[in-house]
């Protein structure tokens, strides 16, 4: 008679028995990385309600997360230019795979999966040859690193998927930094920043400049819509009185549409846009501005303004509903909708860059 084990293992390798699932880690809707008042990192997974439902360590200061798709697992990726992300399952905090750049890159604090959840992709800094690389990771043989391609420009800092798509969107900052140097940008006089479109073997099928005057706009994070309209946050390294906008909004094949509100209300951005999301019905999109304290949304179809938020030391956005969420330094998780910001929670965590939607489900417009 078999054994329970063996029958056990039959039964999971027939599919039987169910896999792991988002719901087995609390069922939380977003991740994001902070610090402790104890001065400890964390990973913590959170509820639409501001809830944390598991909070776990890092090594380090994290910066944003991959989720996996399916299974409760995320990637928590090193500050740029750091050079380690580690693998955890949110359910018991093991830590799953430590992911090391090769020699001659760093990771810039972002990463995504491929829709099956098959491969982890991570921008990259090749700092020996000051060009961009996105790296290929296999899930399934434990992340290990399979190959890599060039991002179409410098400093990649965040790549998306097109939702349905094989086409991947790619924030090129145009920054180049090396690790020996920290965090000092080492081309601004020549920086060129752009957002490219990749298939995911690396064919480069289209890139979108900025005008030449805007060469300091560094492009730094995307969000991106089911109908793949793509969103990105940009932040400026030139003198902050003469910011050009913050928002490119950009579909394959199109013209860039750029938003701003202009005036005092533009310039209290300072010339910066720490994140960038869109409301899951696809109709807002907003960026944040930690070093200003606001939060601008706009219409995401034709970038015309809509409200101005004042939240003290905000960054992190991702959609909530027919809204958003937005994380700040302050500990405070707030909801925006139809123009407010509501306070859902105060956690004693200060909120880092960036929350990740772990269930975005944006939906089609025109």
């Amino acid at each position: 008679m078999a054994s329970r084990r063996s029958f056990l293992t039959g039964l999971l390798a027939a599919g039987a028995l169910p896999r792991p699932s988002w719901a087995d880690a609390g069922a939380p809707d977003v991740i994001a990385a902070g610090k402790t008042g104890s001065g400890g990192y964390v990973i913590c997974g959170l509820r639409a309600s501001g809830e944390i439902v598991f909070r776990l360590p890092l090594p380090g200061r994290g910066h944003a997360g991959a989720a996996h798709p399916e299974r409760p697992e995320a990637v928590a990726f090193a500050r740029r230019p750091g050079t380690f992300a580690v693998v955890i399952d949110c359910r018991s905090g093991a830590v799953i795979s430590q992911l090391e750049s090769p020699e001659s890159r760093h990771f810039m604090g972002h990463g995504t999966f491929s829709a099956d959840g098959s491969l982890l992709y991570t921008p990259e800094n090749a700092y020996d040859l000051g060009e961009g690389r996105i790296g290929i990771w296999d899930v399934a043989s434990g992340y290990r690193r399979i190959g890599e391609f060039w991002s179409g420009g410098v400093g990649p800092h965040e790549a998306l998927f097109l939702p349905g798509t094989q086409v991947m969107a790619i924030a090129n900052g145009g920054i180049d930094t090396h690790p020996d140097s920290g965090r000092a940008k080492l081309n601004l006089p020549v920086m060129k920043p752009n957002l490219s479109y990749a298939t995911p073997e690396g064919e480069i099928l289209e890139t979108v400049d900025l005008p030449p005057e805007w060469h300091l706009n560094s492009i730094r994070h995307l969000a991106v819509r089911r109908d793949g309209l793509v969103a990105a946050a940009m932040q400026w390294e030139g003198d902050i009185a003469q910011a050009p906008p913050l928002l490119m909004l950009h579909r394959q094949g199109g013209a860039p549409v750029f938003a701003s509100f202009g005036g005092d209300e533009h310039r209290q951005m300072q010339g910066y846009a720490g994140s960038v999301a869109m409301s899951a019905d696809g109709q807002v999109v907003a960026i944040s501005s930690p070093r200003g304290s606001l939060v601008q949304s706009f219409d995401a179809g034709t970038g015309t303004p809509l409200a101005s938020l004042a939240e003290p030391d905000v960054c992190g956005l991702a959609p909530l509903g027919s809204g958003l969420m937005a994380t700040a330094g302050t500990g405070r998780v707030t909801r925006i909708e139809d123009g407010r910001l509501a306070r859902l929670a105060e956690q004693p965590v200060s909120w880092d860059n960036h929350v990740v939607a772990l269930h975005p489900q944006h939906e089609s417009h025109a």
